[in-house]
């Protein structure tokens, strides 16, 4: 009788995970093992529960490589008391007689990944395949996480169907993205579909952003694009600028929550309808006629079904996750780089300050970043010099004088 390989998906939704579990179940297969699917990512591990599994094998998982979704399901369920469930889960793994693991997911994944393995004690091998639509884990020479193109993708679609809107209708846009920490996917996006600018917490290096600074970065972008005979535009918002907001200034404008890990649930902040109110209220108490309309695009674009870069991509994630284990290897991340595999020890992604797996952010000093920054229509340092401010002003009804000292900061 073969060994058994299970395999479970944690955190959110990202396209190409059946691709994942696709490829590894028909590879593991071939090879004569068992597959065991753990539903719902760790939740019923965590209660010592394993009669929530599904048996993978070619004829369940070969039709849903290029589907949207997880057939296995996921969860984000993060225990109150972590040695006790950690404890329950490691017994649970042991009692479905696991040789080896896969496990699908991000940071949050990585880390329990971890915790198997020094908790069993090279009992069970296993490996980690990193997706999240954030692209923001730190593999090797820029690679993508599986998942982000197809959500860049279908995203941008989004933004130029809206794009066409507000030229159609004579409106504002703002759009607001997923991610957490990182401005990867709003930039992509932004890129891609042509947006007015795009806006990302990685531009700010204050500690403590000021959320009227975001807002006048909007309004006099508005300003610019009305001085040059237009009333409407696309402004892309990540989610993660809101995290870089002081809390107790955001606190006046949304009620807070927090997510099952304790972190501030950003996705459900309203950062566009905020921003939308404030930037309206500043153009209104002036006479300045603008209509905003405010969106959030995010959960559209997670279970959507993969396009081929990631259909691809993940078959052969999946295939190298079974071959790094039947090689004898354990605990690492399974990455491509230069066409090869490359498997990266899960404790050389740890950042040593924070204990948890390092962030990749978007570098706004390298060449990416800079092409579309050229690209935005944003304030710049000539705008506030004659003859271009006077036309500003003008946009903006306001005075020269009181343009300069509202804005110029934004250009410093």
């Amino acid at each position: 009788m073969g060994k058994n390989l299970g395999i479970v998906v944690g955190g959110g939704p990202a396209p190409g995970i059946n691709g994942v579990i696709s490829a590894a179940t028909i590879e593991a297969t071939n090879r004569g093992m068992n597959v065991i699917g753990i539903m719902d990512g760790f939740k019923w591990l965590y209660r010592g529960d394993t009669r929530h599994t599904l048996q993978l094998n070619n004829k369940n998982t070969w039709p849903v490589h290029s589907r949207g979704g997880s057939i296995l399901r996921i969860s984000r369920d993060f225990p109150d008391n972590p040695e006790e469930s950690f404890r329950a889960m490691i017994k649970a793994l042991k009692a479905l007689k696991l040789h080896y693991l896969i496990t699908i997911g991000g940071d949050g994944t990585s880390f329990v990944a971890r915790e198997i393995e020094k908790r069993t004690k090279g009992e069970i091998s296993i490996v980690h395949v990193p997706k999240t639509i954030d692209n923001d884990l730190p593999l090797p020479g820029g690679a993508q996480t599986f998942g982000f193109e197809t959500a860049r993708h279908w995203g941008t679609e989004i933004v130029s169907n809206i794009k066409e809107d507000a030229r159609t209708t004579g409106r504002w846009y703002f759009v607001t993205t997923m991610g957490r920490h990182t401005g990867h996917l709003a930039l992509g996006i932004g890129k891609a579909a042509g947006s007015t600018l795009t806006i990302i917490p990685e531009e700010f290096p204050e500690k403590k952003l000021k959320f009227s600074k975001v807002a006048d970065i909007l309004e006099s972008t508005i300003i610019k694009r009305i001085s040059q005979g237009f009333s409407y535009g696309v402004a892309i918002l990540a989610e993660g600028v809101a995290g870089s907001i002081d809390a107790n200034e955001l606190s006046k404008y949304e009620c807070l929550q927090n997510d099952e890990r304790g972190a501030l649930r950003l996705s459900e902040i309203q950062l566009g309808r905020i921003l939308q109110h404030f930037v309206h209220t500043e153009l209104e108490n002036r006479k300045v006629d603008i209509k905003i309309v405010h969106k959030t695009i995010g959960y559209e674009l997670r279970a959507a079904d993969p396009i081929p870069f990631d259909a691809e991509y993940t078959r052969n994630l999946g295939y190298s996750a079974v071959k790094y284990l039947m090689k004898g290897g354990s605990g690492a991340l399974i990455s491509f780089y230069e066409g090869k595999i490359k498997p990266i020890p899960l404790r050389k992604i740890i950042d040593p300050a924070t204990k948890r797996t390092r962030v990749r952010y978007v570098n706004t000093k390298a060449d990416p970043y800079e092409v579309g920054r050229q690209y935005m229509i944003r304030l710049e340092k000539e705008d506030l010099t004659p003859p271009r401010v006077a036309k500003l002003a003008k946009a903006g009804r306001l005075s020269v004088d009181e343009l300069r000292e509202k804005f110029s900061y934004l250009v410093k």
